[in-house]
């Protein structure tokens, strides 16, 4: 896995991407379909050749987290931008109590692996799918004292089919920061690579909207 500025900013806007669909949901209930299905894909994508395989293969699928992650790290104070950086921050601190974990790293990997058969049969987006995702978020990383507070409208999170997808999307985000520390990330890091991060993310970001409209 290469571990260059490119990759960790790929890797970053998985995070980022899973972090503002959540942030989306929880106050409307809904989020681009397409992005939702990029973030879930990438639990089952555990043998690529790229980071970008990770995601689909294709930066138009990325879009979404490329240009959340260089807005938020540009530190617009939106009311948004805020939260969507809590979560990313959370699911890093997070990530890295997890690859402490060597037991529970195993189970999830198991449980990834029994829920194929439903991805493949059902789709990424299917009510069957998310549910047996959220179920292994819930069963292993909410048993971690930190625990990822989301805020939001509580009709909306309140609702069994939106709290699914929240935790699925979580432990998507959990992933794309396990695969962060992969290809060389680290915390530290942030402070002093975060011009090079937006630069890249802006970069990586344009070329997804040029493949979209090609």
């Amino acid at each position: 896995m290469s571990r260059s500025i490119h990759d960790q900013t790929l890797a970053l806007a998985g995070v980022f991407q899973a972090s503002a669909l959540v942030q989306q949901i929880a106050h409307s209930g809904q989020c681009a379909e397409s992005s939702f299905e990029t973030c879930l894909r990438s639990l089952f994508a555990t043998q690529p050749e790229t980071t970008l395989d990770v995601f689909g293969g294709e930066l138009k699928d990325l879009r979404e987290g490329l240009s959340t992650l260089a807005s938020v790290m540009s530190q617009q104070s939106k009311q948004q931008d805020i939260e969507v950086l809590r979560y990313a921050l959370n699911l890093i601190n997070l990530s890295s109590k997890l690859r402490q974990n060597s037991d529970m790293l195993d189970v999830i990997g198991s449980r990834i692996d029994q829920a194929r058969h439903t991805a493949s049969h059902f789709g990424y987006s299917h009510s069957n799918l998310i549910a047996n995702v959220a179920s292994i978020y819930t069963d292993t990383i909410s048993t971690f004292r930190q625990r990822i507070q989301v805020s939001g409208e509580p009709t909306i999170l309140q609702r069994e089919e939106n709290a699914a997808k929240v935790r699925a999307l979580l432990l998507a985000g959990i992933r794309s920061a396990v695969l962060w520390h992969q290809t060389g990330g680290r915390r530290w890091q942030l402070i002093f690579t975060r011009r090079k991060v937006i630069m890249t993310a802006r970069e990586l970001a344009e070329k997804a909207n040029r493949s979209v409209y090609d």
